[in-house]
């Protein structure tokens, strides 16, 4: 047994707990019955001071006769009578040693010792005809000690087999109540790499065990995600590399085999070149999602004029759009709308989509951008009338690396990296991108970004 371990903690606070519980309750009870005990004692007492006061009422002109004398005795043997002056009306034999009350002493009761033995005292006062007389009366508690004291005896000890008990069960509902979490510590230890799949048992309690469970299952999932993310990253961007560096590698290889014409030599140059910066651009794209997905990824946030980051994209995608046949019109308000953010970033964002929609328009097609304010957003929209995307393809348009079409991507310079790149700048600046799209008919691609 792990002396640190939760159950034996928990045990040893639970012991603890219902030591001090029983304790209290035990001292509760101990001086309840105790006043009970007292104020029935005062009871009886109380029945006797006022059965010696009617005694000295009837009595009061014959007082110091003997046969009055012999008469008080039927009251017992423990009581005493004085007047005002302080003398002696009437005293028992057993209280003769007790000092004589205060006579302005306020009634009540009291315990006293006497010859050893606990005595309980009950003092009042009565007035007969102009005189005031002071009635003692007293009861043994002898007897009650006794019985307290033979309780005590027999309590204290079962007190320690009380709380062995109380600990021994306590440690059993605490390994009862924790049996869950060490079900999730050996999963959480059987984990690696290759079974984030595994899934922890979720206990229908309703309690926090069960919450605990479903968190981890939720991250679990979450890093399962991540790390097929990461695979199918590294998968892609190896695939991705592999095929420019192997054609670059080829046309050279080819460029040196003996003496070429030099048109051969320069197309395979100029063949190089292209795939190279094909390649440059592929690996800036993947630096950039590197650094967003570390936060190393800073943008120079200022105030911007998104009227001219989009006007400026609208200019460079205008020369693809001609040499395609393709009518690119632009729908921009006069007035400069200001958001605050990165200018490039901004502007590189429509790019991507005007590039998409250029890419995918068939020649004789139209691609329209506009900008409009709504309220508290500022919502801009790229659309053409291209060959739009599949609808199970939709929910997978910002996903690294993935291509509806991969050969005709491929073709047209795509690495599936642009869309995934719009999004995460649209999301830096605390906006959206969303894609509605129609087969054959076209798609729109709507961003969403906060105004001021």
């Amino acid at each position: 047994m792990n002396l640190r371990s939760i159950g034996v903690r928990l045990a040893a606070w639970y012991a603890v707990a219902f030591c001090a519980a029983l304790l209290a309750l035990g001292s509760a009870v101990w001086f309840t019955v105790r006043q009970s005990l007292y104020d029935a004692v005062d009871d009886s007492l109380r029945d006797r001071a006022r059965g010696i006061e009617r005694f000295l009422d009837d009595h009061e002109a014959r007082l110091g006769q003997p046969e009055v004398q012999e008469e008080f005795l039927a009251h017992g043997d423990l009581f005493r009578v004085f007047d005002q002056d302080g003398r002696w009306i009437h005293t028992t034999a057993k209280l003769q040693d007790l000092p004589p009350p205060m006579l302005d002493a306020v009634a009540g009761s009291e315990t006293a010792q006497l010859g050893g033995a606990p005595l309980r005292l009950l003092t009042d006062s009565v007035a007969l005809d102009g005189r005031r007389y002071v009635v003692q009366v007293a009861a043994p508690l002898d007897e009650i000690q006794r019985g307290f004291t033979r309780a005590l005896w027999i309590l204290l000890p079962m007190l320690p087999l009380v709380l062995a008990l109380a600990s021994v069960g306590g440690y059993w509902m605490s390994r009862r109540a924790l049996t869950p979490v060490d079900a999730i510590a050996r999963t959480a230890r059987s984990l690696s790499a290759d079974t984030l799949s595994q899934r922890l048992v979720v206990p229908r309690t309703g309690d926090e065990l069960e919450r605990l469970s479903t968190t981890l299952n939720d991250m679990l999932a979450r890093l399962e995600s991540a790390f097929t993310k990461i695979a199918r990253f590294t998968a892609d961007a190896s695939h991705e590399l592999r095929t420019p560096l192997a054609l670059i590698r080829t046309t050279a290889e080819v460029a040196l085999r003996g003496s070429q014409p030099p048109a051969e030599l320069r197309s395979a140059l100029e063949q190089v070149i292209a795939e190279v910066e094909r390649t440059s651009h592929l690996v800036e794209n993947l630096l950039l999602i590197a650094k967003a997905d570390s936060g190393e990824a800073q943008l120079q946030r200022r105030p911007v004029d998104l009227v001219q980051s989009v006007g400026e994209a609208c200019a460079q995608a205008s020369v693809l759009a001609r040499v395609k046949g393709i009518e690119l019109e632009t729908r921009l308000p006069d007035a400069a709308i200001w958001i605050t953010g990165d200018a490039a970033a901004l502007r590189r964002l429509f790019l991507i989509l005007l590039d998409n929609a250029v890419k995918y328009t068939p020649a004789g097609g139209r691609s329209e951008v506009s900008l409009t304010a709504r309220g508290s957003s500022i919502v801009g929209s790229v659309s053409d009338t291209g060959i739009g995307i599949p609808p199970a393809d939709l929910p997978h348009v910002f996903d690294r690396f993935y291509r509806v079409d991969r050969a005709r991507s491929r073709e047209q310079g795509g690495a599936g990296l642009g869309l995934a790149i719009g999004r995460w700048i649209a999301e830096a600046h605390g906006g959206t991108l969303t894609v509605h799209s129609a087969l054959d008919r076209g798609s729109t691609f709507s961003v969403e970004l906060p105004a001021g």
